[in-house]
């Protein structure tokens, strides 16, 4: 493992290599301890081919190398110098040369679960960022794309499957070893991020898909025996994918087989590897006994996203890992969209907003701050954030909202045209849209430049003797690390105006409004002025939210209620809901920590339940309408000195005083929904609706009399996995520990063979706020079905402790930040991309309370401290500290 210090990576010092390689022909015997690699690659110089050519330069690490030759002449030590992580050939051709590199690799030994890895006996690929470097020397670099002919071959009965990119050309026996072969072939150039291989013992579901010209594509899910019939919601996930990429955005799939690999041992959610995709498991399987609503919604969302990535990330790579975004970015809006369309787009909005602001804010407002586009990094790893994938994708729906509809669709299918085959970047990109809107875009392109989240200001004035209604809009972008000085950037910005009886008025202005309603913020300060409003309105802005900013409204508390109950825009309708709790919230976490009993609003369960009970909505829109803002919503609105205990203890207080009032109108939603009226279990939305909302009732009735009754009830009698998770889900958080404690190990002893069952039992328990929770956690990292070297079940139990336990982790004793950095520690060892993500857990430390910070630094610089550290620890932990 490499310890170095790393150096930064600039974007400014970008150059093409000064070699490609076109083609490369691997052939590859698989062993368990000494794999055996012998590359050919079709090499020729980048430039003009008269100049004296320089060395050759080739990435490497953890291999052991055999032979090297050029034109099958077998170079003399002398030619060539092996370095810790390159191999330099001091010496090559001017003239196109085959370059064929013989080395060995230890898949077993591979701890670090990048390169070539076995998995429960599979072997398995995982290439993205710089994982190809760990199988062969190669320029492992996203702008050069080669052709890729593989041969595979191994022990028949270890593994009797062999796969990889492409389209399969020919299988055979090796005579008389008892091994096999299969021989693939990617007809599309491709960078090294993109090839996989595997080779195991798999059980697969088949299907098939005819494009929309006609073709038959041969469909294939490859999973561990007896989890075939889990796979049969992902499969449907798939078809759906690949027909609307073909309907919305005109994309056809190309080649003859698709295949989907699912395996326990990933360190991310899922790879596009073209044809090849290769995933963690709990994003492919899944049955009603083993998988919630949630995991359904997120297997046709990954599911989807990975395929996507064949037009948006394959056919068209980036140039550089600086313009990760150019892919991930712009995937991630078209999954958002793909599920907005399966699904309710009002409630996945919501749920993409809240992700937004749970991840991608808190990055936004700490020491890991980076623009979308980074114009520097020392740990490419560190960079796959939520502000390259989720602000990415803002970023795009803003586009298509400044340019319209039809200039978008316009620029996307110049996009396709121009750079098909090609390694892009962010400025080619946007150069398609200006062209195609006729447009200056530069401007807009500091969204890909400039870190930080910006602060929208939004003061309403209402003359009612000249019937008109001013609007103040204002911008800002704080400082982050490395940039104190920001220009204003294009803020579209959607508003309604809704009347007294609770309708839209019309919007009349002077300035141009993009579809008639939004108002684009392109400078420090603006005001518009609407004329003939014949009444006060209540002022509905950032409707859909419409750009990723934070919004200060000044709006009174009537305003707020009123836009509660009427707003026709459902994002926004929400919103109003929870800015109403927010500011109950924030008020009562001071009132905490003065030491006095937090009061709230005598008319909040009123508000509340208007929403909940209003059968005329959508019931997953009413389920989210019901929770309250979580502690970390709580946090982030507070900013600065941050005390959980505080947040924990008011927001506590405020599900209390909302459930007395609302009882018995939730326990009559509460049976209402759970009246499935003989139908048999469906994953689609409209069931999973039902679900969300007699569970989010479930939350109030159980601080009511018989509360624990009702919850052991329904996780004994429970026919679905939503419904037991949630059950338990409260039991475990409530106070009575026996009969938490007796419900897990009912649940354990009855899913202690499914793995990914197993995960949600480890969570719930690192979730649960008790100050016991610590002390738990740590017998947990004993218990046998724990293991440090699994990234599902690190991140069950010691992710959900860290990223989702406000109170516990933040702990003011330290205890929390000790018991993460122990394992980070631990992990950097052998994983140190999944130790480097745990550690990020620290990102808002600054934002503590003087003690907890104290804290928490402490962590931090005893970490710091350790000679031998990753790239990837010392990358963050360095930033965390320094920002």
């Amino acid at each position: 493992m490499r310890t170095e210090t790393p150096q930064p990576i600039y974007l400014k010092d970008y150059r093409p290599p000064a070699y490609l390689i076109d083609r490369i022909d691997l052939d590859v015997s698989l062993n368990p301890t000494e794999t055996v690699i012998r590359a050919t690659m079709a090499v020729r110089r980048n430039g003009d081919p008269d100049a004296p050519s320089g060395p050759l330069v080739l990435s490497g690490e953890d291999l052991t190398l055999k032979s090297v030759a050029i034109d099958d002449v077998t170079l003399t030590d002398k030619a060539f110098v092996p370095g810790t992580d390159t191999l330099t050939l001091t010496a090559v051709p001017n003239a196109p040369f085959t370059l064929t590199i013989v080395n060995t690799i230890n898949p077993t030994a591979n701890k670090r679960l990048m390169g070539l890895y076995r998995s429960n006996g599979t072997y398995c690929t995982q290439c993205e960022a710089e994982g190809f470097r760990r199988i062969t020397y190669a320029i492992d670099r996203p702008d050069n794309l080669s052709v890729y002919t593989v041969r595979l071959e191994a022990e028949k009965d270890d593994a009797p499957v062999l796969l990889a990119n492409g389209n399969l050309m020919e299988t055979g026996e090796v005579q008389g070893t008892g091994r096999h072969y299969a021989v693939w072939h990617d007809p599309h150039p491709k960078p090294s991020y993109l090839f996989a291989m595997v080779g195991g013992d798999l059980e697969v579901l088949s299907d098939r898909f005819t494009t929309a010209s006609g073709r038959q594509v041969a469909l294939n899910i490859y999973v561990e025996h007896g989890k075939a019939a889990r796979c049969h919601y992902a499969m449907d996930a798939l078809k759906r994918s690949m027909t609307w990429d073909e309907q919305v955005w005109s994309r056809e799939y190309d080649l003859d087989i698709f295949n989907v690999v699912a395996v326990s041992d990933f360190n991310m959610g899922a790879m596009e590897n073209k044809g090849l995709n290769i995933f963690n498991d709990k994003y492919v399987l899944a049955d009603p006994n083993t998988a919630t609503d949630q995991d359904y919604a997120h297997i046709e969302a990954i599911i989807a996203h990975e395929y996507f990535h064949n037009w948006t990330g394959n056919r068209i790579t980036c140039r550089d890992w600086f313009q990760l975004c150019l892919k991930e970015g712009l995937t991630v809006y078209r999954d958002q969209e793909f599920t907005a369309d399966m699904r309710s787009a009002a409630v996945k909005r919501i749920q993409d907003v809240r992700t937004l602001r749970s991840q991608q804010f808190p990055e936004d407002a700490g020491p890991l701050a980076h623009p979308v586009r980074p114009d520097k990094y020392l740990e490419i790893n560190n960079f796959y954030t939520a502000t390259v994938y989720e602000k990415g994708a803002e970023i795009i729906r803003m586009l298509k909202t400044l340019i319209g509809d039809d200039a978008f669709w316009r620029g996307m299918a110049l996009y396709f045209e121009r750079h098909d085959g090609d390694a892009a970047t962010v400025d080619q990109f946007l150069a398609c849209f200006a062209e195609a809107a006729d447009t200056d875009l530069s401007d807009f392109a500091l969204w890909y430049a400039q870190a930080g989240t910006p602060e929208l200001t939004v003061i309403s004035a209402y003359d009612a003797q000249a019937r008109t209604l001013t609007l103040d809009l204002g911008q800002s972008i704080p400082s982050t690390p490395g940039q104190n000085q920001k220009r204003p950037m294009p803020l579209p910005v959607r508003i309604g105006l809704v009347s007294a009886d609770g309708h839209d008025m019309p919007l009349e202005t002077n300035t141009t409004l993009i579809d008639g309603d939004t108002i684009i913020l392109d400078e420090a300060a603006k005001t518009v002025t609407f004329s003939n409003v014949d009444e006060k309105p209540a002022v509905s802005a950032l409707r859909g939210f419409s750009a990723p900013v934070r919004i200060t409204h000044a709006l009174t508390d009537d305003e707020r209620r009123h836009l509660a109950a009427h707003d026709s825009d459902p994002f926004n309708r929400w919103q109003a809901l929870q800015d109403i709790l927010l500011g109950e919230l924030i008020a009562a976490t001071k009132t905490v920590r003065d030491g006095d009993r937090p009061q709230f609003a005598s008319d909040l369960a009123e508000i509340v339940l208007a929403s909940a009970i209003d059968d005329t909505l959508d019931p997953a829109f009413r389920a989210l309408l019901l929770a309250p803002p979580s502690e970390a919503d709580v946090a982030r609105e507070i900013r600065s000195d941050v005390d959980p205990d505080a947040i924990y203890v008011a927001r506590k207080g405020l599900q209390a005083a909302l459930a007395a009032p609302m009882a018995e109108a939730l326990a009559a939603i509460y049976e209402t929904m759970g009246n499935q009226n003989g139908r048999e279990f469906s994953p689609d939305a409209a069931s999973a609706g039902r679900r969300a909302l007699r569970n989010a009732t479930l939350v109030y009735l159980a601080l009511s009399d018989g509360g624990t009754t009702r919850l052991v009830a329904q996780f004994d009698t429970a026919t679905t996995m939503t419904d037991r998770i949630a059950a338990l889900s409260l039991l475990v958080a409530g106070d009575d520990r026996a009969a938490a404690d007796a419900a897990l190990e009912r649940f354990f002893s009855a899913h202690s063979g499914d793995a990914l069952v197993i995960d949600k039992w480890f969570t719930l328990q690192a979730t649960a706020a008790h100050a016991a929770t610590p002390d738990r956690v740590e017998a947990l990292m004993a218990h046998d079905a724990f293991s440090m070297k699994t990234p599902n079940r690190v991140r069950a139990l010691i992710g959900s402790f860290a990223m989702a336990n406000q109170r516990q982790f933040n702990r003011a004793d330290g205890r929390g930040f000790d018991l993460v950095g122990d394992v980070v520690i631990t992990l950097d060892r052998d994983n140190p991309q999944v130790a480097a993500r745990l550690l990020s857990a620290f990102r808002s430390w600054q934002a503590l309370e003087p003690i907890r910070r104290k804290a928490a630094e402490h962590t931090l610089r005893r970490i710091a401290d350790i000679d031998g550290l990753s790239p990837d620890v010392r990358d963050i932990v360095d930033r965390t500290l320094s920002g």
